[in-house]
C-alpha cells in the first residue's frame, strides 16, 4: 500500500476516495502522485492526435512517467528524477473526456459517476504498467480495475 496524492481540479471528482483506494493498489516506499485532468471531446481528440498520432476522440488517455514498474514496489531511490515539487514520486497523468464518459455511461447502462471512476482507475492501471494488448494482460488489468473499484464501493449500478 502506498500513499497516493491526487491532483484534480474537477469539483465532482472525489480525489480523496480515488487516493485512498488507488493507493491501496500500489506498492511504494514513498508517496506517489498522479494528475487527473478532465477535458472536452475536442481537447482529448487533439491530445490523442498530437501524442499518439490518432485523430479521434477517446475516453481516457494515460501518460505514464515511470517505466518498468509493473508488479514491482516503486522505490524512490530508483526514481530520483521523477519527483514532483513536494518530493513525491510522480506516476503520470490521466486525461478523461467528459462527453465520452457520459456517452459510455448511457451506453453501458450505469451512472456517469461509475464511468468516470472506471476511466480514472483504468488510467491509473496504465500508469502502474498494466496493459490490455493480449488476453492475459487484459485479464490482469480487469482484475486490478475491479479490485480498486470494489474498494471504492463502485459497482456497475453505482450512482
Amino acid at each position: 500500500m502506498a500513499e497516493l496524492i491526487v491532483q484534480c481540479d474537477e469539483e465532482e471528482f472525489d480525489a480523496a476516495l480515488f487516493s485512498r483506494c488507488g493507493g491501496a493498489a500500489c506498492e511504494a516506499d514513498a508517496p506517489l502522485s498522479v494528475e487527473v485532468v478532465f477535458t472536452d471531446a475536442e481537447g482529448i481528440r487533439k491530445l490523442n492526435a498530437d501524442t499518439r498520432g490518432k485523430d479521434a476522440v477517446t475516453d481516457v488517455l494515460s501518460y505514464p512517467n515511470l517505466d518498468g514498474i509493473f508488479g514491482k514496489k516503486i522505490a524512490k531511490a530508483e526514481h530520483p528524477f521523477d519527483l514532483d515539487d513536494e518530493g513525491n514520486i510522480f506516476l503520470g497523468s490521466i486525461v478523461i473526456c467528459r462527453e465520452r464518459a457520459a456517452e459510455q455511461a448511457e451506453e453501458y447502462g450505469h451512472s456517469l459517476r461509475r464511468e468516470v471512476y472506471y476511466l480514472a482507475v483504468h488510467g491509473l492501471c496504465h500508469l502502474l504498467g498494466y496493459d490490455h494488448e493480449t488476453e492475459e494482460e487484459r485479464a490482469q488489468m480487469r482484475e486490478k480495475e475491479e479490485e480498486i473499484l470494489s474498494a471504492m464501493n463502485i459497482g456497475r449500478d453505482a450512482q
